[in-house]
């Protein structure tokens, strides 16, 4: 008799087990708004020695850390005076404090690095602080005010001015970065706070090709790498932003960034897709001569299913200055992929979704020291530089990485890179605390006197990242980093913070 009631018992906290296993595993993650709001910005700087007036426009994005602070980077270009090519790259922090409902307070302030040839930047380390008066016309606020900027590292460049920016709500849903990979059923996640309308985004990696037929380098083919994200307003209509660096055709150093927006058009069952884009933005440096700076893009891409949500895309188009001073013809390829996030439900009545899947992704901004850089002239000196990665991560363990950089300290303020490649992130230990990575990126960079050749380079590393809190991460790294056809050949060290979570993808 109590043989069978021991069986049965043993059944039953057997049983008990494994619907607690199953309820566990099968727990939504739960969900999180982050706040934040992306920028755009304009200044005119006064330049030395009776320079023509830099005129400089920023795009930044900002997390609101609680209702009065915010933290983030921003990218600056010139698109005025003489000083095309002219490109910047910082971190912003700041507190915003309401006045009444509609007026408010902004004071901040942007460090960074960056410059562009010839340019008096010193080693390119800036500051950039702000105080501005904002009003809230809630779908947007603008803000005008009081800005300094100082190229304080052996550069001349300094002055204060008038800056009037335009700052838009964009905020997201995540969960911990933990429950990356975890998949769910649409008819389970239909059940939880997940069951929203989903946002479409796109990254594209490709490689392009600014054929010029007119202004610097008539007739040559400027080879050009680097990445295009697509944010969809509606189901067709979409803004982008685009950067691009040179690695091949031309000296080293040219880069362009454009933000736009696109009409996408289906067809084929979404199988293929057309694209018209228009965009405007910033390039120069290299030995491309763009006067101020400022470019327009008009494109039209074709792209077509190659299996999941990876697509193969062609392109052609134009970038030129508003002026004809400068004009090519542009044509290209690339790999895009499209992501569905943060619901289950589509504007499009054609497309429904079967599964979700919790996906990682990182923010890394960090410091790179470059020992003995070699220089154009034939000698060696340290450079440092101010980093953005983006890392995708495909898996739990492998992730695809977009990485720019901008020389701050080291007297190479022109320098700039456009990188990408894989990584790979072990296991947490240390109670989930811990984990080490190694990644392999490469292609282009140049400027600042750094001898780079045509510009294309590799840089392998390996680093661990320990956590500091829930979504921040101590990241430490050594690497190496190598020219093709110049002379660059430096061990390099970093050190920064990482930003993890992880969104929901459905298909």
């Amino acid at each position: 008799m109590l043989n069978i009631f021991f069986k049965r018992a043993l059944i039953v906290v057997l049983l008990m087990s494994v619907h607690f296993f199953y309820a566990q595993t099968s727990t939504t993650p739960e969900q999180k708004t982050q706040i934040g709001f992306g920028q755009i910005d304009f200044l005119s700087i006064k330049m030395p020695e009776g320079e023509q007036n830099m005129d400089y426009t920023g795009l930044h994005y900002n997390l609101k850390l609680n209702d009065w602070s915010y933290a983030g980077v921003g990218l600056y270009g010139a698109v005025g005076g003489i000083r095309g090519g002219f490109f910047t790259l910082g971190v912003n922090a700041g507190i915003q404090q309401k006045i009444t409902d509609k007026l408010f307070i902004d004071a901040g302030l942007h460090f960074g690095g960056g410059g562009g040839a010839g340019a008096p930047d010193g080693g390119g380390a800036f500051i950039l602080p702000h105080l501005n008066l904002g009003y809230d016309f809630k779908h947007f606020s603008a803000t005008a005010g009081y800005s300094y900027v100082d190229f304080f590292d052996g550069g001349a460049i300094n002055s204060s001015q008038i800056n009037v920016a335009v700052q838009i709500p964009l905020s997201f849903k995540t969960a911990s970065f933990k429950d990356r990979e975890n998949s769910f059923s649409i008819e389970d996640l239909k059940t939880t706070s997940w069951n929203t309308l989903s946002n479409r985004i796109s990254l594209l990696m490709h490689l392009n090709n600014a054929y010029v037929t007119k202004g610097s380098y008539e007739g040559n083919t400027i080879r050009l790498a680097g990445f295009e994200l697509n944010s969809y307003i509606t189901d067709s209509f979409f803004f982008f932003v685009k950067a691009d660096g040179a690695y091949h055709g031309i000296k080293a150093g040219y880069m362009d960034v454009f933000l736009g927006g696109g009409y996408h058009l289906s067809m084929n069952k979404n199988r293929t897709n057309i694209l018209a884009k228009f965009g405007v933005g910033a390039g120069g440096g290299g030995g491309v001569e763009t006067e101020g700076g400022f470019l327009i893009y008009p494109d039209i891409s074709l792209e077509q299913k190659l299996f999941g949500n990876v697509y193969a895309s062609i392109n052609k188009g134009y970038m030129m200055s508003p002026n004809s001073h400068f004009v090519s013809s542009t044509y290209g390829l690339g790999l895009k992929y499209y992501v569905d996030r943060d619901g289950t439900l589509s504007e499009n009545e054609d497309l429904e979704f079967s599964t979700g899947k919790f996906k990682g992704f990182e923010t890394v901004i960090k410091q790179d020291l470059y020992l003995d850089a070699a220089r154009d002239e034939g000698f060696y000196q340290n450079m440092h530089q101010i980093s953005l990665q983006l890392n995708f991560f495909l898996n739990k363990y492998l992730y695809a990485a977009g990485q720019t950089s901008f020389a701050d300290f080291g007297d190479a303020g022109a320098y700039a890179e456009g990188i990408v490649g894989l990584g790979i992130q072990t296991k947490e230990f240390f109670n989930g605390t811990t984990s080490i990575f190694a990644q392999v990126l490469g292609g282009a960079a140049g400027g600042g006197g750094i001898s780079t050749g045509q510009g294309l380079i590799v840089k392998p590393s390996i680093g661990i990242n320990h956590e500091l809190a829930k979504n921040l991460q101590l990241r430490l790294g050594a690497g190496y980093v190598k020219a093709k056809g110049g002379n660059l050949s430096s061990t390099y060290l970093n050190f920064g913070i990482s930003y993890r979570f992880s969104f929901l993808s459905v298909n």
